[in-house]
């Protein structure tokens, strides 16, 4: 029996990325995209795209209907990724109702094995100093913010699907990276900014990075090999803001911001900043919630992953250097 890989959120950062490797390895594959809404990611792709929405059950049938018997395995990337402070609730609509289902269309299709792209946000914090690895349960009371709280619910309803026959696997990636950023994200669009001279200072605090190839490449190695039930942290490197920019200026030669922002007048100015980037129709750089996120934890290990089924991240010089090349290309 031929396998089918079936991909939502094709053109995203980690779908285009996913789909990019499934078909360099000789795979069928199918993704799944808005109607009207294509970033061209995709093109010059030996992948077969389908329009469709995930709040509308009925556009899905079409990506799972085949006319030969297949052991169709889903990779799910589709959803909305927010800092932003207020409610958004498409933010919820999609990651969680989208969520909901996509897993009852497998169900109807006869599909078990499915690979949910959750959020190392979606993971309860846990004191500084302390590894982060994958959690034992979740709930979303346990986290802060919107984003979090509605993967934290979505991987629960994942995770849960065994009861209904379902094959299931978790992944949680830190802050992905990376070239490929056909939406430009939030951290795509802070290299972005840094490269235009638009950025004259950062603020204190830094996070986990990790490569959006390395993420997918976890990802295609888990819908494969990782037992159902399952969740795998993938990670990369933590590194401060001011350190980031400093590796930015490195490869571009670009002005190298030295003005650190104290946190108490980020977080009094991010109610402008907000206003600002929405206006521009930008994803904003920063906001009360990242503000928040920069000061956690984000000691993240992903020993699990590495041990099961050889998952590496690559350095994030390297990651960041191949970022601005990319960008420079195609923006």
């Amino acid at each position: 029996m031929s396998e089918l890989y079936i991909v939502t959120g094709a053109e995203g950062h980690v779908g285009n990325t996913v789909i990019r490797r499934l078909v360099q390895i000789g795979k069928n594959v199918r993704g799944l995209v808005l109607p009207g809404a294509s970033n061209g990611a995709l093109k010059g792709v030996a992948v077969k795209l389908y329009k469709g929405n995930l709040l509308i059950p009925e556009t899905l049938d079409p990506l799972f209907e085949t006319d030969t018997p297949e052991q169709v395995k889903v990779i799910h990337t589709a959803g909305i990724v927010s800092i932003a402070s207020r409610y958004r609730q498409d933010v919820f609509d999609v990651n969680v109702m989208g969520t909901k289902n996509l897993l009852n269309c497998c169900r109807r299709h006869g599909v078990r094995r499915i690979l949910y792209t959750s959020s190392v946000h979606a993971i309860p914090e846990k004191p500084k100093g302390e590894v982060i690895a994958e959690p034992s349960s979740l709930a979303p009371k346990l986290v802060e913010g919107l984003y979090a709280k509605t993967k934290a619910r979505a991987t629960q309803f994942v995770l849960q699907s065994r009861r209904i026959g379902l094959e299931p696997v978790a992944v949680y990636p830190s802050g992905i990276l990376g070239p490929g950023d056909y939406g430009h994200g939030h951290l795509t669009q802070l290299v972005r900014d840094y490269l235009s001279g638009r950025l004259f200072a950062c603020v204190k605090g830094g996070y986990d990075f990790v490569d959006v190839r390395d993420v997918a490449e976890g990802i295609v190695k888990a819908v494969d090999a990782a037992p159902a039930g399952e969740g795998y942290v993938l990670s990369g490197h933590y590194c401060a803001v001011q350190e980031l920019l400093r590796l930015l200026h490195q490869i571009s030669g670009q002005r190298e911001v030295k003005t650190v922002l104290p946190l108490w007048f980020a977080k009094g100015t991010a109610p402008l900043s907000e206003m600002y980037y929405r206006l521009r129709h930008q994803p904003p750089l920063y906001t009360r919630y990242s503000l928040f996120t920069l000061g956690t934890n984000a000691c993240f290990s992903h020993k699990k992953a590495t041990e099961q089924f050889g998952y590496k991240s690559r350095p994030l010089f390297e990651t960041l250097k191949d970022t601005v090349k990319w960008l420079r290309q195609h923006d």
